[in-house]
């Protein structure tokens, strides 16, 4: 049986824009809630700027329980929020409000806007915009299932313990995480100070060489691992390999398998923005074909090194050291920054004895194993998300 739809407006009490101020963190009440305060599907009110507003602008742009913000452009273009609770808050000029009336339960709607069904609309409205972005009028025209009351309960209801679960398990993986940084200070004191007064040795006295790769043109993510692929950027951002991050090689570009990454490889980013410039991965058992690109150099360490590649990724990792590489970087205007293999070379590192490093490489396999189950625990909920929000907003649902 076909399901009811109806355009959202005719479910809306109201469907309007913030308020355009400057944020003042001297002024604690009204708050007023921006795209930027809306982290990972949460806000942390305690940090939300307030502003000034007259009484009259206040009442009218005022946030209540049930309402849903959404993001009218940037790179959150159409992600939205639920306002369950707040303090006394107003929202912003660059998000969009919507009000439901009672027909339908907010809970509801928020489900149906994490769905493809939603964002397909979403994406389809941007795509044939003039300038771009969601407004009113593409939030109006959308097409939404409207089940009786009960039904929305239901889906609400499985929705909400759904995205519960995701939430929980993505916060211990973001927890454990922690784990590592916190073990290599115990052990060896912070790397940029040095407090044990470890050895110093300098990269270009370690490394037998540094190794960069090349960057073809190349189509999407491969489709099988016999496929060989080009590593991006991504892969190597957050610490550990995520090798799911690659583009396929071409059928017409033969690949260098002296290129491909292997198993204790220390990779870090040579050109990216500031922010992510010398980022560092240790590869743990990676899957067969996947390159350097050559925006990512590789460490080989010499076979008599005073350094182990799980102390050099510790250090490239920890906060501080990490800090002290990137200053290094450079570029012109208009560029990314970037770090040359001279100037890593002249890196002076902290070389701790032999057993304190093997401790500590015990410390990261352990760790790892744990990751392992977390990750996998993390896919089958948002597994388990998606398959809910396909089986209530997809076709036949």
């Amino acid at each position: 049986m076909k399901r009811p739809t109806v355009r959202l407006d005719s479910v809306c009490e109201r469907i309007d824009y913030g308020f355009t101020a400057s944020a003042d963190f001297r002024v604690t009440e009204p708050r007023l809630l921006r795209i930027t305060d809306i982290q990972n599907g949460a806000v942390d009110w305690n940090h939300v700027p307030g502003c000034r507003i007259t009484p009259k602008e206040e009442a009218e742009k005022r946030l209540n329980p049930g309402d849903i913000v959404f993001a009218r452009t940037g790179a959150t273009t159409g992600k939205c929020f639920l306002i369950k609770h707040a303090p006394r808050a107003v929202f912003a000029s660059y998000l969009i409000r919507l009000r439901a009336t009672d027909e339908v339960l907010p809970n509801y709607l928020y489900a149906f806007f994490q769905s493809q069904s939603y964002w397909h609309q979403i994406k389809g409205a941007v795509r044939g915009a003039a300038q771009g972005g969601v407004n009113s009028t593409t939030l109006s025209s959308l097409v939404v299932p409207m089940p009786d009351l009960s039904e929305q309960r239901r889906v609400a209801g499985e929705f909400e313990q759904a995205d519960r679960l995701v939430r929980i398990r993505r916060s211990a993986l973001e927890l454990t995480d922690t784990f590592l940084p916190a073990a290599f200070l115990e052990l060896f004191g912070d790397p940029s100070t040095n407090p044990n007064g470890f050895d110093q040795v300098q990269l270009d006295d370690e490394l037998a060489c540094i190794e960069s790769g090349e960057s073809p043109i190349c189509e999407g993510p491969r489709q099988s691992v016999n496929q060989w692929a080009v590593l991006g950027l991504g892969a190597v951002t957050r610490g550990f390999l995520k090798p799911e991050e690659n583009k396929r090689l071409p059928d017409d570009v033969k690949p260098r398998p002296e290129l491909e990454v292997h198993d204790g490889d220390v990779l870090v980013t040579r050109k990216n923005t500031y922010d992510l410039v010398a980022a560092c991965a240790l590869v743990r058992r990676p899957p067969e074909r996947l390159l350097l690109p050559d925006t990512i150099f590789r460490f080989r360490l010499k076979t008599n090194s005073r350094l182990s590649p799980v102390l050099l990724w510790g250090l490239f990792s920890f906060p501080t050291f990490r800090r002290r590489v990137q200053a290094l970087a450079s570029g012109s205007a208009g560029s990314m920054p970037g770090i040359s293999k001279n100037k890593f070379k002249s890196i002076y590192c902290p070389a701790p004895p032999l057993p304190m490093q093997l401790k500590f490489a015990a410390l990261v396999e352990r760790v790892e194993r744990i990751r392992a189950v977390q990750s996998e625990a993390l896919r089958q909920a948002e597994h388990l998300f998606d398959s809910l929000l396909s089986g209530a907003f997809g076709p036949g649902g």
